[in-house]
């Protein structure tokens, strides 16, 4: 089968009998040609098939109006919700989004910035990996001028705009709440310490025992890798076997909260009379499991569309300094059937 050549502006230009120049300024909606020849050369465009080549203006300009975006898994509700956000504000400004997943490993974190970096983005929007401790690999966009807006997971060092919420009090509040049901010996799902969002979660609920005179015991601090549903199983079973099982559970993240409820009661316990359980993130299976979890809410798409109006911002702007400031956004606890009533 033939293949059908390619469109380009010198043959819009012979078609019109304009000139190139002529031709790309229309395209671009400039100032200088007439809203009548933009019609013309539009319509014509999508008569013959004409496809703009981004990648080559990217390549003259440095500028290929597209955002990267790197996070660590594509198929957490969180994440898509975030992507969504970003998206929804990139392309009423006419921008594009290249996406990439980590996988939570800092080699693939790596390995992606770089392919990113190499597509020209106008900017990068990202997540970081739970195992990403140094950030060198962003330093290759902070040299050439290119925004680099973190949010949620961000370093804790690196010169950067941030969209955050304030985890240590949505922590705090999610701890509260169980005691407020009654319970007193609170265990904790904890993530990867070094990462901001998961260090200051574990501070909230700290703080929150602390508060109410209650004892903070180790054995009930249990340490993840990933968060993940088998994780939360394997830790349920181990916390339910203790002598002094605990009463609550407070789950950085809905996954591994969902199992715990599910394992809890395989175990023989009853959700929440013998063991109340708050997750965070408000993900859509919250609302499924039976009882449905109560959660901390996370604004994953309101912190997408303010990642992406930072760059975008950034780039109308045509600033030469870099972002820096930190944009932290408010939670609140859902209260569900998981958890007891107020007291």
């Amino acid at each position: 089968m033939e293949v059908k050549k390619e469109v380009t502006i010198y043959d819009l230009a012979k078609t019109l009998n304009y000139s190139p120049s002529t031709i790309s300024r229309a395209l671009n909606n400039h100032k200088s040609i007439s809203k009548k020849t933009i019609k013309l050369v539009k319509e014509t465009a999508e008569k013959v098939g004409y496809r703009p080549n981004n990648l080559a203006a990217g390549l003259r300009n440095n500028k290929s109006k597209t955002i990267g975006i790197l996070v660590p898994h594509l198929n957490r509700p969180f994440v898509s919700t975030l992507i969504s956000g970003i998206e929804e504000s990139a392309r009423k400004a006419g921008y594009n989004v290249l996406i990439s997943q980590s996988y939570d490993e800092a080699e693939i974190e790596i390995a992606n910035a770089r392919t990113l970096y190499d597509s020209r983005v106008s900017g990068l929007i990202v997540s970081l990996a739970m195992q990403t401790e140094l950030y060198d690999h962003f330093k290759q966009f902070t040299d050439q001028g290119i925004p680099i807006v973190f949010v949620d997971r961000v370093p804790k060092t690196y010169n950067s705009y941030k969209v955050i919420i304030d985890n240590y009090t949505a922590g705090y509040k999610a701890t509260k709440h169980l005691i407020q049901g009654g319970c007193k010996r609170i265990a904790h799902f904890a993530g990867s310490q070094h990462r901001n969002v998961y260090e200051d979660r574990k501070k909230g609920y700290v703080d929150a025992l602390k508060e109410h005179n209650l004892p903070i015991d180790e054995s009930l601090i249990i340490p993840f890798k990933t968060l993940s549903f088998e994780e939360g199983e394997k830790a349920t079973k181990k916390l339910l076997k203790m002598e002094q099982p605990p009463d609550a559970i407070f789950s950085a993240n809905d996954t591994a909260a969902v199992s715990a409820i599910l394992c809890a009661k395989k175990m023989g316990f009853s959700v929440p009379e013998d063991l109340a359980i708050i997750g965070f993130n408000d993900d859509p299976i919250s609302k499924i499991v039976e009882p449905a979890l109560s959660t901390i809410s996370h604004p994953a798409l309101k912190m997408g569309k303010i990642s992406a109006k930072r760059i975008l911002e950034h780039e109308q702007k045509e600033q030469d300094d870099l972002l820096t400031e930190v944009s932290v956004l408010n939670t609140e606890v859902i209260a569900r059937a998981s958890t007891r009533p107020i007291n």
